[in-house]
């Protein structure tokens, strides 16, 4: 794992992750990977942690009302769309990543859990709670950094729920 990045060093993309974690109160350390980090397991190959401790940020789009969602999914689990959409109140479609840049300013595999260009309704994973420490993309497809469940929960507003089918 790398040593954290001086936010005077940091890409604008991490930066302005940077940027809103401290507008949030949030003092946080974006590492740049050596590594590609865009998904999950990459991700947490590169952090030296459990795949489980991987926050997946997953833009929706509500199918009627066009309302844009922010899932933050922990790495081993896959988004329930039937638990996803009861929570919503419809059914989701996962839009293009045109869309989601648009939405979120950063591109799919980099995107953060804040500091997005519209404020997104955030769903987490109550499975992220277990753990002492999660890692979040920061922005770019080699940037992350660890936060604690409860912290990122407060700092994003989340609602938390159930959202992976039960573990056999």
């Amino acid at each position: 794992m790398t040593a954290p990045t001086l936010p005077d060093n940091l890409p604008p993309s991490p930066r302005r992750v940077y940027d809103a974690a401290r507008a949030l109160g949030l003092d946080i350390a974006v590492h740049l990977m050596d590594q590609s980090t865009r998904t999950a397991e990459e991700a947490a190959a590169a952090c030296g942690c459990k795949v489980a401790q991987i926050v997946k940020s997953l833009v929706f789009r509500g199918q009627r009302s066009g309302k844009s969602f922010l899932f933050l999914v922990a790495g081993d689990n896959r988004l329930d769309d039937t638990l996803a959409a009861a929570l919503i109140g419809e059914t989701l479609e996962r839009p293009d990543g045109r869309f989601v840049r648009e939405t979120t300013g950063f591109a799919i595999g980099g995107i953060p859990p804040f500091g997005h260009a519209s404020p997104l309704q955030t769903i987490m994973d109550e499975d992220l709670l277990a753990h002492d420490l999660v890692w979040a993309a920061a922005g770019a497809p080699n940037a992350v950094f660890p936060i604690a469940p409860d912290e990122l929960r407060a700092a994003t507003n989340a609602r938390v729920a159930r959202l992976a089918a039960a573990k056999a």
